[in-house]
């Protein structure tokens, strides 16, 4: 990304949940500072947390907190952490919370002020993911109307879901940025070839194919595993 490309926000969703997409948001993260820019990270809503000293504290938004070079407070990270790991608005009715489309646009607007230049808003779940309702999640990306980084879990079934994913989050009037395959299952059986079928069918550039990565370790290193220049030019 050259200096007029700079400050670029997008949504990271994926074609379910346990895809990948804070992988797949750290390795863009990593990416983007590799290019010497500044990076944000931010999960304005997550269900699943732990208690903590500090209060409820989701995994997925620490790691993104703890690959961005901008570091910000958690609470503007991820302003909304309820505690079980269900569909938000479950997760949110048995804390006695009130989700609101509104809400989250503001939290992120308000982290955006941070003007960084590259950041990465995740989503939670898949791109159709009840609020409440009537408000989804793909709601808040529709009003910030920033671009989506779709990442695709490479398993059974996977063509379905990234194909009826990548129509609706174009119907919805946003840019599909890029597409990301990560490895689920390590023997699915024709790998290679439903990446083909995605890469004929999908009007965005896939940004690259992870490999069933170690539990632990530095993310940088894998990090040349996508190729930002494939946004240079998009949404």
């Amino acid at each position: 990304m050259n200096a007029a490309q700079t400050r670029r926000a997008y949504f990271v969703t994926g074609t379910d949940t346990e895809v990948g997409k804070t992988l797949v948001s750290c390795l863009l993260l990593h990416a983007a500072a590799a290019r010497g820019l500044d990076t944000l990270g931010l999960k304005p809503l997550a269900a699943g947390a732990q208690v903590t000293p500090e209060g409820l504290r989701n995994d997925d938004a620490l790691r993104l907190i703890a690959a961005a070079t901008r570091k910000l407070p958690y609470a503007q990270v991820n302003p909304v952490c309820l505690p079980e790991p269900l569909s938000p608005h479950l997760s949110a009715r048995r804390a006695g919370k009130r989700l609101n489309v509104e809400r989250l646009v503001g939290f992120c607007r308000g982290a955006l002020q941070q003007r960084a230049d590259f950041t990465v808003i995740e989503g939670a779940g898949g791109w159709r993911v009840p609020l409440n309702t009537h408000e989804y999640l793909s709601d808040l990306p529709k009003i910030l109307q920033i671009p989506v980084v779709l990442v695709v879990g490479l398993r059974l079934g996977c063509l379905n879901h990234a194909l009826l994913s990548a129509e609706t989050i174009l119907r919805d009037g946003l840019t599909l940025a890029g597409w990301v395959a990560n490895t689920l299952d390590p023997t699915m059986p024709e790998r290679d070839a439903n990446i083909a079928t995605l890469r004929d069918a999908l009007d965005a550039p896939l940004l690259g194919v992870i490999p069933r990565l170690p539990e632990v370790g530095d993310l940088r290193a894998y990090a040349t595993l996508l190729d930002l220049s494939l946004l240079d030019s998009s949404g």
